[in-house]
């Protein structure tokens, strides 16, 4: 028995079967890089490239969320002063029929003002009129009594 059993064809000089071991191996190499190296040695170059770009993709999307971010802002400043525009719009509005039915009340309170004048200076003068020879006579009477004591 021998230790090895495929000791006595060992062959130390090639002969047409090295052109099949080659075939062989380069087929190999070639199902490997479809199946295995191809996706590996995408991840690797995504990998380099994400550290060769500034930020890479990482950077990228940092990037535009900011951007968005920006955009943001811009729109919820825009939506606020047209809330604020809004508001002003409708207290000045406000302000105007206020002030616009203030002014009605104020003129309708003048002219009832002005007609309790006219009534009360017309009473003043009836009862300056009723009063007048009252007083007089009045007068006289005390005059008559004063003069005779």
């Amino acid at each position: 028995m021998h230790v090895l059993a495929f000791a006595e064809t060992i062959q130390l000089f090639p002969d047409g079967t090295i052109f099949i071991h080659i075939a062989l191996i380069l087929f190999m190499i070639w199902v490997l890089n479809r199946t295995f190296f191809r996706p590996v040695n995408k991840v690797i170059q995504s990998r380099e490239n994400f550290k060769n770009v500034e930020g890479g993709e990482p950077g990228s999307i940092q990037q535009q969320a900011a951007e968005k971010e920006v955009t943001y802002n811009r729109e919820l400043l825009e939506a606020r002063s047209e809330g604020y525009a809004f508001v002003e719009k409708e207290h000045a509005k406000i302000v105007r029929a206020r002030e616009k039915k203030l002014a009605e009340t104020k003129a309708e309170t003048d002219q009832q003002i002005a007609g309790e004048k006219t009534d009360l200076e017309r009473q003043t003068a009836d009862a300056k009129a009723a009063i007048g020879p009252e007083a007089n006579e009045l007068a006289d009477r005390i005059a008559a009594t004063v003069l005779k004591s």
